[in-house]
């Protein structure tokens, strides 16, 4: 049974539409994805991100993931049983708005993007996709 926290209400809309470009690859279907994640991040919905804490400062830093491609990412999950899916099911995490965490990622010069659902439901959104989906939320 998932743990569903109300933060992460809705967010089986972005699995579903990650699944259908999984499934069905096309612009029509990566649009559909986006509005997904529009529609969470206009909601108030948030994402999952592991953490790391820095050994010689007092803060908290953002786990990346590094592919095979050589891009660094930041990792999210839009709900728990995704995030226990992954190789170090014990991490430490909390949750972060989706746009905070958009925002975050497009300003961060050592990530190519963020990575939702590292182990199933996968969907890499690089900065492009991003920028896209921030720029709804501005205008």
């Amino acid at each position: 049974m998932e743990i569903i926290h109300k933060e992460l209400e809705g967010n089986e809309k972005i699995e579903e539409a990650i699944l259908a470009v999984q499934k069905t690859p096309s612009n029509e279907t990566l649009a559909q994805a986006l509005t997904a994640i529009r529609r969470q991040m206009v909601a108030g919905a948030h994402l999952i991100v592991s953490v790391d804490q820095i050994p010689e400062e007092e803060q908290l830093s953002l786990r990346t993931i590094d592919t095979a491609d050589g891009k660094r990412w930041f990792a999210a999950f839009t709900g728990y049983e995704e995030q226990l899916m992954g190789s170090n099911p014990i991490m430490s995490t909390f949750t972060a708005p989706i746009g905070q965490l958009l925002e975050t990622t497009l300003a961060a010069e050592m990530v190519d993007g963020v990575i939702l659902n590292p182990w199933n439901r996968t969907m890499a959104l690089n900065k492009q996709l991003i920028a896209f989906i921030l720029e709804e939320k501005h205008a």
